[in-house]
């Protein structure tokens, strides 16, 4: 009988042991984290992040928003909020990046900004076997997926679904409640010296459409095109809506030209550029206080008439 038990053991243990081999390597495998980045590639880490360089302002306020605040070791210039990001260490500005000194601090994940960053500059870190996870939010649903990345990447997810859950709820509710509102023609004036404002492809004029409002210039090629006073006239917004920082002198040239709506309506409406011009979470207080003054403005345009 012990022999027969002993035959046994030795048939289970040859196929056992073998398994139990393999179990690192399963482990590993079921450990990786890989989240696809908005050029379409894949990062993966074989654990979470502990030391994160951020290469943009709206890049750090990702972070906090995911929970990896604290594994943040490094971040560029502008980087205010919140405000334990501004105690962080800087690595230079969003288009020019100081690599020594980013290297040097030995990030195992770098957060980029496509449309920010020199796209040298981020080859250069991948070839020096950095992983570096691109972003370039252009809607608002992307702010959610963001978030839900870096969550993953930086071992939140649980806390970044849920952040990114209510960004979805509050753009959604907004949507509602403004839905069927009269379209209010609008300019979205991103700089005076030059003029910029911005098409139909960016967050801003997405935030215009869910308010109810209609950007006059959606329809020009680039992302941030430059317009002329004589464009602003033709076009004939109800609303001019620009910056905080810029209001003083911005809204002064135009009330140059009191046959334009927004002048005769006295719709000219100033929102911190922080929460309107930033993609991070920030935006739905944004969002939120856009619809509240282009409501505003519709109702003083029908007093008014």
């Amino acid at each position: 009988m012990m022999h027969t038990d002993s035959f046994f053991l030795t048939r289970l243990l040859k196929r056992v042991v073998p398994l139990l081999m393999l179990l690192p390597s399963f482990a590993m495998a079921a450990q990786t984290l890989c989240a696809t980045d908005s050029e379409g590639g894949k990062v993966c880490l074989a654990q979470p992040a502990t030391r994160i360089v951020a290469l943009s302002p709206s890049a750090v306020e990702q972070l906090y928003a995911a929970g990896a605040g604290s594994q943040l070791i490094a971040t560029v210039d502008f980087s205010d909020y919140p405000d334990a990001a501004r105690r962080l260490p800087s690595v230079g500005n969003s288009s020019r990046i100081d690599l020594e000194q980013l290297v040097a601090r030995a990030p195992d994940l770098v957060v980029a900004w496509t449309s920010g960053n020199s796209p040298a500059q981020l080859r250069r870190l991948e070839q020096l076997g950095i992983k570096v996870l691109r972003l370039d939010p252009q809607h608002l649903d992307d702010i959610a997926d963001d978030i839900e990345k870096l969550g993953l990447l930086s071992g939140h997810e649980i806390a970044a679904r849920q952040q990114a859950q209510r960004f979805r709820e509050g753009v959604a509710e907004l949507r509602q409640r403004y839905a069927g509102r009269p379209p209010i023609s609008t300019f979205y004036q991103v700089w005076d010296r030059p003029l910029i404002t911005v098409n139909r492809r960016s967050i801003i004029s997405e935030m215009i459409t869910l308010c109810g409002g209609r950007n006059v210039f959606a329809q020009l090629a680039p992302l941030a095109p430059r317009v002329s006073d004589e464009a602003v006239l033709t076009a004939n917004p109800d609303t001019i809506v620009g910056s905080t920082s810029a209001e003083q002198h911005a809204f002064a040239h135009w009330q140059r030209y009191p046959q334009l709506n927004a002048v005769r309506f006295d719709n000219l409406i100033s929102l911190p550029a922080d929460i309107t011009q930033r993609a991070t979470p920030r935006l739905l207080d944004g969002a939120a206080q856009l619809c509240q003054q282009l409501d505003g403005a519709r109702q003083h345009m029908a007093g008014t008439r």
